[in-house]
């Protein structure tokens, strides 16, 4: 019981069950709450799903109608033969909008995307889009990576860099890189390039302020004393700087890498439609929503797997940083 009292008291560290208990419930609850209203009928069901005309003609069965249109109908074969049978009625069910799939829907269509082979032979299997969409985030990563991170560890450590790189940084930071497809597109085709460029336009600012941010963290102390042994310039860059900063920098990556999956579906709209934001546009079109939950979920997962997966290299690169 006391460990559940720790819950409430700022900064805290929960005890290691508490832990896994409530990563549970953080999903759990949004879990729970999807299923109760997908299934319980008088939460939230604002259509009727027509299981029997009843004569009217534009009640097909399967077909989902508002429920104030199906009960207008209903009154008025009523009123227009106040002792029909209740049988020849419209009869239907309670039930969401097509765009609100039920849980057991978007588990079957996450199986099924996997299976079932595209309708037409040109089309791309969902491994297929979802492979081309994470080279597209893999390229645009790798050249904000690349330009980003130096000019950020320069911003850092210099003033004189800090205040010839940060001013235009900050400034065009604010800039929606979506704003830029026509003219990526204009410069570098319709292809795969300026999908990687909005990638890399909507990560590369965002990436010299922190890692700058990041570097000006480092102990002052440790520059001072490599400034005093005769360390200077890149050596003391390479040296002292990025050994001191690397843990915190990998941390960083982390974050932004989740910052560029954000931009995937902007950016795969731009020019010719590719990946996985091609298969969400064709089921949508279709109004396959349960795969549009589907391929929304996969894109999570591969987001949150990834993750983790890069949180247990660094805790074994850095175990120093970690406490262990």
């Amino acid at each position: 019981m006391s460990s559940f009292k720790n819950w409430a008291i700022p900064r805290t560290p929960v005890d290691k069950k508490s832990a896994h208990l409530l990563t549970l419930a953080s999903f759990a609850i949004p879990i729970l709450i999807w299923c109760l209203v997908s299934y319980v009928p008088f939460i939230w069901h604002p259509q009727v799903e027509i299981t029997q005309s009843g004569g009217v003609s534009y009640f097909k069965e399967g077909s989902l109608i508002d429920k104030e249109v199906f009960q207008t109908e209903v009154d008025k074969k009523i009123s227009e033969n106040p002792q029909i049978d209740i049988t020849a009625l419209p009869q239907g069910t309670p039930s969401n909008p097509v765009y609100l799939p039920a849980p057991h829907e978007v588990v079957t269509a996450l199986y099924t995307a996997f299976t079932t082979p595209p309708k037409r032979n040109s089309e791309p299997w969902l491994h297929e889009s979802l492979a081309h969409s994470i080279t597209i985030i893999a390229w645009g990563f790798f050249w904000a990576m690349l330009f980003g991170v130096p000019l950020g560890i320069l911003a850092g450590t210099y003033n004189a860099a800090s205040h010839l790189i940060e001013p235009f940084t900050e400034f065009f930071r604010y800039l929606p890189a979506p704003a830029f497809g026509a003219l990526a597109v204009a410069i570098m085709g319709i292809y795969d390039a300026p999908k990687i460029t909005i990638i890399f336009i909507g990560t590369f600012f965002q990436m010299v302020l922190i890692v700058a941010t990041t570097t000006r963290k480092l102990n002052m102390a440790l520059i001072e004393a490599s400034l005093t042994l005769g360390c200077k310039g890149f050596r003391m860059i390479r040296r002292v700087v990025l050994p001191g900063i690397l843990p915190d920098l990998y941390r960083d990556m982390r974050i932004l890498l989740g910052w560029a999956w954000t931009y995937l579906i902007v950016a795969e709209l731009i020019g010719t439609s590719s990946g996985i934001t091609w298969f969400i546009t064709q089921q949508a079109r279709y109004k396959n929503f349960d795969n549009v939950f589907a391929a929304i979920l996969i894109i999570g997962l591969i987001g949150l797997i990834t993750d983790m997966v890069l949180a247990q290299i660094g805790k074994r690169l850095f175990p120093w940083h970690t406490g262990k």
